[in-house]
């Protein structure tokens, strides 16, 4: 078992937790300000991260990620994860569709600013000659332009599947039929190689944009 894998997919981790509960609150926000304050009352406005952890979504799966890695699995390598499902009474809502899909979009909206903020500190980390500091702000910068493109795939419980919802017009009974067989769609979905192309894809085409924003070469 490779200990260097598993220290780098812990630190890996810990940053995914903080990505995740930044994207949730952001979610639980945007729905409080559309009018439904149901996952507010429940305590999900918050940056603890303990409120929006998901036991399969934000434990099982990235610690199984990185114990593949560890042990030289081809499975491993790409940690990924969800935190737990905001709730969300739509007939709280001021408009129907509208604010859900201002309200998934929150989350990959979130994880695409914080992307641009840790750049900031890589640049940082280069004025000050960190290697350190950029390392980490670099890792911090991938990791959630992955998650943003990771949660716009269109399978529940991620938030391109409300997207695909309103887009299409499915009606909300329909869409909640198919969520118990998600987590087996999502679970393939995430091993396929073209899946996992196109959201490396998405993530460095972004982080090129990001890095001329801030003139990083």
């Amino acid at each position: 078992m490779n200990n260097v894998a598993i220290i780098d997919g812990l630190i890996q981790y810990c940053c995914l937790l903080v990505l995740i509960t930044f994207h949730e609150c952001a979610h639980a926000w945007t729905a409080m300000k559309c009018g439904d304050n149901t996952a507010r009352d429940q305590g999900r406005v918050s940056l603890n991260p303990i409120v929006h952890i998901d036991m399969i979504g934000t434990v099982a799966l990235p610690l199984l990620v990185i114990f593949l890695g560890a042990v030289g699995s081809s499975l491993g390598g790409f940690i990924i994860g969800w935190g737990k499902p905001v709730p969300v009474d739509l007939d709280n809502v001021r408009h129907r569709r509208r604010d859900d899909v201002l309200i998934s979009l929150a989350g990959p909206a979130m994880n695409l600013a914080l992307a641009v903020v840790t750049m900031g500190l890589a640049k940082a980390g280069l004025l000050a000659d960190s290697t350190v500091m950029v390392r980490m702000a670099v890792q911090l910068t991938e990791l959630s332009l992955l998650l943003c493109f990771f949660n716009l795939l269109p399978i529940p419980p991620l938030d391109g599947s409300h997207l695909l919802k309103n887009l299409i017009g499915m009606s909300d009974e329909t869409y909640y039929r198919l969520c118990p067989f998600s987590f087996i769609i999502l679970i393939v979905a995430i091993q396929i190689p073209l899946v996992q192309g196109i959201l490396n894809g998405a993530m460095r085409w972004s982080f090129g944009l990001i890095c001329l924003l801030y003139q990083i070469r």
